[in-house]
């Protein structure tokens, strides 16, 4: 699988890129796990048209509560957690370079090294 990310702008809400992630060249994701923010109906719709599997919990307040599978949402906690890691790293986290390019790189390079590290006992 290769590593993608979509670069947007600080005040962007990450539901605005869904459309640009799923238009990168990577084989066509079974489900797509996401938080309580990306629960709507039309998006749920976008998902299945493409054939993908909306693991999304339902909203506090959504007058017909959507069913969720439980079992891969906990998934959703291994995509935090890397997350997470990335955010530790204080390159990435204050954003010091000027372009995008320069940004993608090093992001790429710090998502590389969380991959490889993942490789090695560290007990």
């Amino acid at each position: 699988m290769i590593p993608s990310f979509v670069l947007t702008g600080g005040q962007i809400s990450d539901y605005k890129a869904v459309n640009a992630l799923l238009e990168l060249p990577t084989p066509n994701p079974r489900a797509m796990l996401a938080d309580r923010g990306y629960d709507s109906d039309s998006f749920r719709q976008d998902l299945l048209i493409h054939g993908i599997l909306p693991v999304i919990p339902s909203r506090k307040g959504r007058s017909a509560p959507e069913k969720t599978d439980w079992l891969r949402d906990r998934d959703r906690n291994r995509i935090e957690r890397m997350l997470n890691h990335l955010k530790q790293m204080r390159r990435i986290a204050t954003r010091y370079e000027k372009t995008a390019l320069s940004f993608m790189s090093f992001l790429n390079i710090a998502a590389a090294r969380l991959w490889i590290s993942s490789f090695f006992n560290v007990t």
